[in-house]
């Protein structure tokens, strides 16, 4: 960190820097001090301090040091109306106003001071000294170092007393990241949790109390049934500011992401993650509970479904409203049309596993490093293995699985998409062309395994076929039953693209309730998949009065977690058989179990 003195003649300057040093008052003062630094180890906020004295008469000096300063302390000499006089400030960094030689004066200049204070916002105090005995010497540079490190202008305005917009807001998201229980009250718990967070301490029963006493003095409403309000918070820290205790502020601030212009820094929400190619990114068991904890605490008539009230609320915390009307044609919802909690946790895995990064910075804003107690969100994200390793070992450890869902146009892919999500044909026609989606998660239970499907449309065009489009673990290839040239896009997408890979296929023969045609190609597609190695056609519709079948995704989530089966294995009733009878026992369990945490929240 730079200090630089902009002296005014005859002031004292060169005396200021030489009585730090030497502790002493020289008796031979240079013309101009040696620029100093001092080591981290002997400063009060543990940072090194480069000193630069100036002096008038090298005005070139100025132009080159100005640039490079963190803070400027301009020096003027009590007993010498001139030198007060001369003070200006027309510079953009944090100013110390510095009255030296008060052992000359029995009086002090702060009168004459207050209105050039009050004139200039970038000055952040005045502080009175004398070189000659010594006085506020250290508390000069002490002063100085906090101007940078804490300074007041971003969090107050002088003129309103009270503090900024930008600094309202940001307070206002730390205290709903750390009510943990939503109820707009910070109690005992809550605080001590903040305190221990922030300050690396709890407070004691009566310090709690006498903090909670004086926001009773001062505030009707800042404590409200033995806990701190949103109002209450609000006033300590203008308390804390008003009473030079800046730092108190900045300490809260930094511990939970924010940079000096009151922003999230980009190093907390975009913390380092490195995904090599072939991998994907889930998110690890922590990650969950802690967006469980999340979905709890918004989730206030515990309808296990958030209701738009609700999610507004939850995302309150986020400088923009991260999921659009499409989200919830993309994961499951209730009869409202509101995000039910599997479906909440459905969307979570998807950005995931599609943009990382993205989730990243979500984690971020809901304050994941902090309430969870880790190092930054990249600790609730797994990077999974190459895939080429999980073939190799003829097993996979990952949870989400893609599905390419390939068709021509009015093939019945989207509706394949929506009956995943338990939406009958009478449902999907519902859905408003701007609200549509082109994915489509949610979980299936395969061997008794929790596993997350991704469906994935892909647009019908050739020519746009992009690396995306192509790598994933499965593909679906949906041709409608009662036309008879749908069958011909699916063959072709194969030939050109999937033949020759190792990626697993099924055919989807959509439209099963209508009358099936014969359709324009060379063979039948039962023969085709019997040439090419792949189970034979299934058949799917989702005009049915209830929820259509969900057999046909499991089939495809074992397809994508085991990839080695045989063809011998993939066409056996058996094999099949035993991966949904255990989905269904386990489905049964898993439900039994989800209702009875429901109770105990």
């Amino acid at each position: 960190m730079f200090i630089v003195y902009l002296l005014l003649s005859k002031v004292g300057k060169t005396s200021l820097i030489m009585s730090l040093v030497s502790e002493e008052f020289p008796d031979v003062v240079p013309y101009r001090a040696e620029e100093i630094t001092i080591p981290a180890d002997v400063t009060p906020e543990r940072v090194p301090t480069h000193i630069v004295d100036y002096s008038g008469t090298f005005k070139c000096c100025l132009c080159c040091c100005l640039p490079q300063a963190n803070v400027i302390c301009i020096v003027y000499s009590v007993n010498n109306k001139k030198s007060i006089e001369k003070v200006s400030c027309i510079y953009w960094v944090p100013l110390i106003l510095v009255g030296n030689k008060s052992d000359l004066v029995e009086h002090s200049s702060m009168e004459t001071i207050l209105p050039i204070m009050n004139q200039y916002s970038e000055i952040e105090t005045c502080v009175e000294c004398s070189a000659k005995n010594l006085k506020n010497i250290s508390e000069l540079f002490y002063y100085a170092q906090k101007a940078v490190l804490h300074p007041t202008g971003p969090l107050y305005c002088p003129e309103k007393k009270d503090m900024k917009q930008l600094c309202i807001k940001a307070l206002t998201r730390i205290f709903k990241v750390s009510d943990l229980d939503n109820d707009g009250i910070l109690n005992d718990n809550e605080l001590n949790f903040f305190q221990r967070t922030c300050f690396n301490t709890p407070l004691e029963p009566q310090a709690l109390e006498d903090v909670k006493n004086v926001v009773r003095k001062n505030l009707i409403d800042g404590v409200c049934d033995n806990g701190l309000t949103l109002k209450g918070f609000l006033f300590l820290h203008t308390l804390f500011i008003q009473r030079g205790r800046h730092e108190t502020t900045w300490t809260v601030l930094r511990r939970f992401g924010y940079d000096d212009d009151l922003e999230l820094n980009q190093d907390y929400l975009f913390p380092p993650l490195k995904v090599p190619p072939d991998c994907t990114t889930e998110l690890n068991h922590n990650a969950y509970l802690f967006l469980q904890s999340v979905f709890d605490k918004h989730d206030k008539d515990r309808d296990c479904a958030l209701s738009p009230e609700e999610l507004k609320d939850l995302f309150d915390v986020f400088p923009y409203m991260p999921w659009g009307a499409d989200v919830n044609n993309t994961v499951c919802t209730n009869d409202q049309g509101w995000i039910t909690y599997q479906g909440y946790l459905s969307q979570w895995t998807l950005t995931t596993y599609l943009d990382v990064q993205r989730c990243l910075e979500y984690l971020g804003y809901l304050g994941y490093s902090i309430i969870a107690e880790q190092e930054s969100q990249a600790a609730g994200i797994t990077v999974t293995r190459d895939k080429k390793i999980d073939l190799q070992k003829k097993q996979t450890q990952r949870s989400v699985f893609r599905c390419n869902v390939f068709g021509d146009v009015g093939s019945g892919k989207s509706g394949f998409l929506q009956a995943f999500l338990g939406r009958n044909l009478m449902r999907q026609k519902m859905i408003k062309e701007e609200h549509r989606s082109y994915y489509a998660i949610s979980t299936t239970y395969v061997y008794g395994q929790e596993k997350y499907l991704l469906l994935h449309e892909v647009f019908p065009d050739f020519d746009y076929l992009s690396d995306a489009d192509l790598a994933c673990d499965i593909v679906c290839l949906v041709y409608d039953v009662s036309n008879p040239y749908s069958f011909e896009y699916c063959a072709k997408v194969f030939k050109q693209y999937f033949m020759d890979s190792k990626t697993p296929c099924m055919m989807i023969a959509a439209k099963s309730d209508l009358p099936e045609i014969k359709q324009m190609y060379g063979c039948s597609p039962l023969e085709f998949c019997r040439r090419h190695k792949m189970p034979p056609p299934q058949s799917f519709t989702c005009n049915t009065a209830a929820a259509p079948s969900r057999d046909i995704y499991t089939k495809l989530t074992t397809m994508a977690m085991y990839p080695h089966v045989s063809q011998a294995d993939l066409k056996s009733s058996t094999f099949w058989l035993r991966a949904s009878v255990g989905a269904t026992v386990f489905a049964v369990l898993g439900f039994a179990m989800y209702r009875v945490l429901l109770k105990t929240r």
